[in-house]
C-alpha cells in the first residue's frame, strides 16, 4: 500500500495538518490503495528533515508539508530557510513535498486566516493525491490560475 505523508508544525495558530489528513480520507483508494502517515514538528524549520525522514524511513510517496510563518522580518527570513531545506529535500529524495506555507501577514484579522488556513490545506492535499493517481486532473487545471485559499486568478486574457 503506499503511503502519503502529511507533517505540520505545533507553532502554527491553526491544525492544518488536521485538514489536509481529512481530504486525504475522503480521496478515492484510502486505506485500499493508500494509507496517510501524519507527523507533526516544532516548527516550519524542521519540516525538511522530518519530510526527507518520511520518505526514507517511512517509505512515503510524497509529502504535505504544512507551516505558518509569523509576521515578523526573521519569519520571514526563516520562512525562505525552511522552504530551501524543502526545495532540498525533495532534490535529495527525488520525491515531491509540497509545501503549504500560511503567512500570518496574508491577513490582518488572524480570524480571517481560518479560511485560508483550511483551502489551502485541503487543496494541496488534493493536489498531492492527483499527482500520484489522477495526474491528468493537473493538466486539466494548467494555465487557470488557480489558487489556494483566495479566489483563482484566472487565466490570462488573450488579445485578438
Amino acid at each position: 500500500m503506499d503511503k502519503i505523508g502529511v507533517v505540520d508544525t505545533m507553532f502554527a495558530r491553526y491544525d492544518m495538518g488536521a485538514e489536509a489528513v481529512d481530504e486525504l480520507t475522503r480521496c478515492p483508494g484510502h486505506g485500499e490503495r493508500f494509507e496517510i502517515v501524519r507527523r507533526t514538528v516544532p516548527g516550519f524549520k524542521d519540516l525538511a528533515v522530518a519530510a526527507k525522514r518520511m520518505i526514507e524511513v517511512d517509505g512515503c510517496r510524497i509529502v504535505v508539508a504544512l507551516g505558518m510563518p509569523g509576521k515578523a522580518p526573521i519569519d520571514k527570513t526563516c520562512a525562505h530557510e525552511a522552504s530551501t531545506g524543502i526545495m532540498m529535500a525533495q532534490l535529495m529524495t527525488t520525491t515531491p513535498i509540497l509545501e503549504v506555507f500560511v503567512h500570518e501577514d496574508e491577513e490582518d484579522d488572524p480570524a480571517d486566516l481560518v479560511p485560508v488556513c483550511k483551502d489551502r490545506s485541503r487543496k494541496h492535499a488534493r493536489n498531492a493525491y492527483w499527482m500520484l493517481y489522477e495526474p491528468e486532473e493537473l493538466t486539466r487545471r494548467a494555465g487557470r490560475g488557480v489558487r489556494q485559499g483566495y479566489a483563482d486568478a484566472g487565466p490570462i486574457p488573450q488579445r485578438a
